[in-house]
């Protein structure tokens, strides 16, 4: 595989709401990686605007935890 470069986790970009890693493409737009795929062993990040990809190097015990999300659901008795 061909990468455009290689990166370090370090000089990306983590955006906490969204749960991804950033970095910027030469295109304009950015490398995107997300923090689930980071910890599922992949370290590729594409551009989803032209066919760049990058190596990203890191380690997985480095990686911020994710937020875990909870949802709670309120019963509501429509009966007439």
């Amino acid at each position: 595989m061909s990468y455009y470069d290689e990166i370090e986790i370090e000089d990306m970009t983590f955006d906490s709401v969204l749960q991804l890693y950033h970095f910027p493409c030469p295109c304009g737009d950015r490398f995107e990686i997300s923090i689930e795929d980071l910890k599922d062993g992949e370290d590729v990040a594409i551009c989803p605007s032209c066919s760049l990809m990058i190596k990203v190097i890191f380690e997985v015990s480095d990686l911020p935890t994710t937020k875990a999300t909870t949802c709670s659901i309120e019963r509501v008795d429509v009966s007439l």
